[in-house]
């Protein structure tokens, strides 16, 4: 049975790759942190040392806000709707709407060409 920073990393992992899925999303890492961008523009932060993301929710910041651990971040971002949660010790629902974080931080961030064209891909234009 997994523990409880396995299944962290590996739904750590998932989330990674759902947000490198969408439309001309790429890894990077400034200041030696790993980050997914679009366009110029960082969506999500994917913390490694301690398994867990920070996203931009100008939305669901306080659904955010209420799971365990989370929390604004520093740096100013806490202050412009960007949290930081940590993926341990989630329910399997709350690690599900991550997912839904990450694409609600891309919609904020990405241009709006490339948010019609995830839509038309959901839609199955």
């Amino acid at each position: 049975m997994a523990t409880r920073q396995e299944r962290a990393r590996q739904l750590l992992g998932e989330l990674e790759e759902f947000a490198l899925g969408l439309p001309e999303a790429w890894p990077d890492s400034p200041w030696g942190d790993s980050v997914v961008k679009v366009g110029k523009k960082i969506f999500v932060f994917v913390g490694t040392a301690t398994p867990g993301i920070t996203v931009k929710l100008p939305e669901s910041a306080d659904h955010a806000l209420s799971l365990p651990g989370a929390e604004k971040p520093g740096y100013g971002l806490g202050a412009h709707g960007w949290v930081y949660v940590p993926l341990t010790g989630l329910t399997k629902a709350d690690g599900e709407v991550l997912f839904d974080f990450v694409d609600e931080s891309y919609r904020t961030v990405a241009p709006k060409k490339l948010v019609k064209l995830l839509d038309e891909r959901l839609r199955g234009d």
